[in-house]
Order: structure tokens, then C-alpha cells, then sequence
């Protein structure tokens, strides 16, 4: 496992890189072809409530999103910096993983505003495909209810 621990953890260093470094558009490649990206309150997840701030099924609608913050979409412009904690990954008796690992995004504004966007953690499920790591599942659970504006960007 200690293989499969160093690569899971690479990519999740690279997967916060590319959103940081505004490569949206390699976000959908990320995933498994029906992968799960979702965005949900600490307060929803525990309620077992499937209400949710943002979810995209497949790369299809990955795509259709990112071409949205690109093309449709009117926001401020902004960037993040990921903090991501060490992840915790378990094995299952499928062969995919279940990993944990906190967060902090730092958003910094065009006008050079910087403070603490959002917390939480990612709850994924990985799978490996052609020997490399995808995210068949990632869910965002945020600590807070409070999002200051629309969230634009993969988070």
C-alpha cells in the first residue's frame, strides 16, 4: 500500500495545484468517466441530507461547468491557494480507497483582498484506472454554512 499511499497523495497535491494554477480545464480528467463531484454543508452531511451547494455527475457536466466559469458565468476575479492536510487512506475490500483529508482555501481578490474562503474536508473514494489514480467520488464538506459569494471554481 505504501506505493499506492505516495501516489494517492501526489495526486492530490496535483489536483489542488491545477485548480490553483488555473488549469480548469484538465479539472474533469481528474474523475472516472461517471465520477461524483459534490459540495455540501458539515451540518447537511451529518443530517444525511442529499441537499447539496453544487454536484456534477460524469466529466460531461464537469465540463459543462468549467466552460461556465470560463465563457457564461460574471464574477470577480480571484485566486486560490489550497492548504490540504495529510490525508488519511484506507483500503477497501474493492480495491478503491476511501481518503480523508482537511482543507483550507486562502482567496485572494483581484484588488489584493486576501482571507480564508472556505474549510472542511474532502471525503474521496479512488479507484485506479490504467494504473493511475481518479476520484470516482469527492465529496466537499464545508464547515460552515456561509459562502461569501457564488462559488465559481472546483473547489
Amino acid at each position: 500500500m505504501n506505493d499506492a499511499r505516495a501516489r494517492i497523495e501526489d495526486f492530490l497535491s496535483d489536483y489542488v495545484h491545477m485548480i490553483d494554477d488555473d488549469r480548469l480545464e484538465e479539472w474533469p480528467e481528474y474523475f472516472t468517466p461517471d465520477g461524483l463531484y459534490q459540495i455540501t454543508t458539515q451540518e447537511n452531511y451529518q443530517a444525511d441530507l442529499l441537499v447539496g451547494i453544487l454536484s456534477c455527475e460524469g466529466r460531461g457536466m464537469m465540463s459543462d461547468r468549467v466552460w461556465a466559469a470560463r465563457e457564461a458565468n460574471i464574477y470577480e476575479p480571484h485566486r486560490y491557494c489550497h492548504l490540504l492536510g495529510r490525508p488519511r487512506i484506507d483500503k477497501e475490500d474493492t480495491g478503491a480507497y476511501r481518503v480523508r483529508a482537511n482543507f483550507t482555501v486562502v482567496r485572494t481578490m483581484q484588488n489584493g483582498d486576501t482571507g480564508i474562503f472556505v474549510s472542511g474536508k474532502y471525503l474521496d473514494r479512488i479507484v485506479f484506472e490504467d494504473g493511475e489514480p481518479k476520484l470516482k467520488e469527492r465529496r466537499v464538506i464545508l464547515d460552515s454554512r456561509r459562502v461569501d459569494i457564488l462559488i465559481v471554481y472546483p473547489i
